[in-house]
């Protein structure tokens, strides 16, 4: 289906963001004319508090601007990827924002030169209420800030820094054509972004085979292009950390939400020490599916083939709005605003970016891009992203502009928080065993790819980063062979890991933000906490919660769990995640084994 084929109820309403494109192109060229205004406060803020006042308000000004016109650029190139116009609108935007950073790289070394005790004086008048916590931040990080003309020509240099980004964006988005391959019947199906997962998923093995062998040949056949590109991004992410001053560039990653690297740390460890419920898991699947060999492209599928649930948009929906009744009338009411404001645009399209995101402006209300096709995980995907974008209407309702966009490391709390509450609401209405049986292998699935995968590639972000580090530069070859040891590892004997998925590395997005992907592990360990707290009614909990929604990046990441009663530099809530995991693999096994 073409773009303009898709009926418009099923699109998001980008004209609540800007009525039309001239509208945002006309705050494009403001933001571009009113840089040059920056040239007045260099080597002038720190010369009285009304100078650094008017500069702060006149920089929220600017970016509020640049931050509209970068997000709606972006959503509308995401519409259709191979639409030029939007390219282009998405290439003046990325511009903008690198020269927006150029134009301010002399704010934070200038803070940084003054006398503190004297900053402090200032930040003490109320009219800096809004900005103590942003300055006490720069104030953090003064090891790492370099001299002015330095953070200049780095803010200057970021545009080519995310090249390999963009690049490979382009490659994945859009210039990637994956073959056809036939089902049983004889039909041909093209293998898309969208559907790839459906079809590991579905009953048919010998296509899931094909399927499988089908994409990553064609990651195959461009694997040393792609391993060049991410080892320019390794490359950049290394450049920034050492200019920096930073021991390596975990630590560089982390530091921006003041996370101690031992969080990163004990989540590997504490995954470590109980991946043998993983093992566990993979061979309940291997039995439960009656195969003398379990392959990759067997790790989706059903284990109930009689048992597939299908649901229209509008069935989602209402599950959803059921399953989170617990977090009370105003949340479903902004539930109900969203699916009826059309904040969602639904379905896939040919040049639809793919996968799922949440995103919006400061003074917009947020936006949710997906492909729904129906399935179980259609559904979970939906509660996922709803979770992001209240979690952003909390937060732009109730903080200022300067505290209002949360950090990465509590970005996977609200949404997957959300579908630990699904999963609880579908498993608690199930009436027959073969549901029952199908929710908890959903779960254990949902858990496996967010706790156990994403801590997997957690691990090979780190141990990558420390391979560029000693050798200098990264290989197909040589990122493939790490990919598929850890793999091995972390699936088990019972596990057959094909020599295809050494590839799978070139196909997740993620890695080309270093350092992300872990946080889905501890966000949903966090989440399932949290979840549980909701369910059990402990007093207070749910307006805890709201309150940890609407909280920002007000307080440091860790610091906001707190407010809910989860502390994340302490093993106990991943171990109680994984206590939970072993619970239902435990139900599981009764209930097949009863089949």
């Amino acid at each position: 289906m073409k773009r303009e084929e898709q009926k418009i109820e099923n699109t998001w309403k980008m004209e609540d963001m800007y009525s039309s494109d001239q509208a945002m192109e006309n705050d494009l060229d403001k933001a571009l004319k009113m840089i040059s205004e920056y040239n007045k406060y260099k080597d002038n803020v720190s010369k009285n508090k009304e100078t650094l006042l008017e500069y702060l308000k006149f920089n929220d000004e600017i970016n509020l601007i640049a931050e509209k016109v970068y997000v709606y650029s972006n959503q509308k190139y995401h519409e259709d990827m191979t639409n030029s116009k939007y390219q282009t609108y998405s290439g003046k935007a990325q511009k903008l924002v690198v020269e927006l950073g150029s134009a301010t790289a002399f704010f934070e070394p200038e803070i940084l030169e003054m006398d503190e005790n004297v900053l402090k004086e200032w930040l003490e008048n109320k009219e800096f209420a809004d900005y103590r916590r942003y300055i006490s931040e720069i104030l953090r990080a003064k090891a790492h800030t370099l001299d002015k003309k330095t953070e200049e020509i780095l803010a200057k240099s970021k545009r080519m820094a995310s090249a390999a980004d963009n690049i490979y964006a382009m490659y994945n988005g859009a210039d990637i054509d994956f073959p056809t391959v036939k089902d049983k019947d004889g039909n041909e199906i093209k293998i898309t972004h969208g559907n790839f997962v459906p079809i590991l998923s579905g009953a048919d093995r010998q296509l899931r085979k094909d399927a499988f062998k089908a994409l990553y040949g064609t990651y195959g056949k461009m694997k040393n292009t792609i391993a060049a590109t991410y080892n320019a991004n390794v490359e950049q992410a290394c450049f920034y950390a050492d200019v920096r001053n930073y021991p390596s560039t975990r630590a560089m990653y982390l530091d921006e939400s003041n996370i101690p690297e031992e969080v990163y740390d004990n989540l590997i460890e504490v995954v470590h020490e109980h991946m043998d419920l993983m093992h566990r898991y993979v061979s309940l699947r291997k039995k439960a599916l009656g195969v003398d060999q379990l392959h990759m492209y067997d790790v989706y599928v059903s284990l109930t083939k009689e048992y597939e649930q299908k649901y229209t948009y509008e069935q989602a929906i209402e599950i959803v709005k059921k399953a989170l009744a617990v977090l009370g009338d105003d949340y479903v009411a902004l539930l109900d605003k969203g699916f009826s404001e059309r904040w969602v645009d639904v379905y896939e399209n040919e040049g639809k970016k793919s996968g799922a995101y949440s995103w919006g402006s400061y003074d917009s209300h947020p936006y949710v891009l997906m492909s729904f096709n129906g399935n179980i995980d259609s559904v979970f995907t939906l509660a996922h992203e709803m979770g992001h974008s209240l979690h952003s209407w909390y937060s732009n309702h109730t903080q200022p502009f300067t505290y209002a966009e949360y950090r990465l490391f509590v970005a996977e709390v609200a949404s997957t928080c959300n579908e630990a509450l699904l999963i609880r609401y579908l498993l608690k209405h199930a009436k027959e065993k073969e549901e029952k049986i199908f929710l908890l292998n959903y779960f254990l699935d949902q858990f496996k790819g967010t706790v156990f995968r994403q801590t997997m590639f957690a691990e090979f972000e780190k141990r990558i980063h420390e391979k560029m580090a000693e050798e200098g530069t990264l290989t197909a070859d040589g990122i493939s062979e790490l990919y598929l040891s850890i793999n091995k590892e972390y699936f088990g004997p019972d596990m057959i890991s094909d020599p295809q998925i050494a590839l799978e590395w070139a196909r997740i997005p993620h890695f080309y933000t270093p350092f992300y992907v872990y946080q889905y592990a501890t966000g949903f360990s966090a989440a399932i906490a949290i979840s549980s707290k909701i369910l059990a009614g402990e007093p207070g909990i749910v307006e805890k919660y709201k309150q940890f929604l609407s909280g920002g990046c007000s307080m440091d990441p860790i610091d906001l769990l707190k407010i809910c009663g989860v502390d994340m530099t302490k093993p106990e809530p991943v171990e109680e995640a994984l206590d939970v995991f072993a619970s239902y693999v435990e139900e599981l096994e009764k209930l097949t084994a009863e089949a």
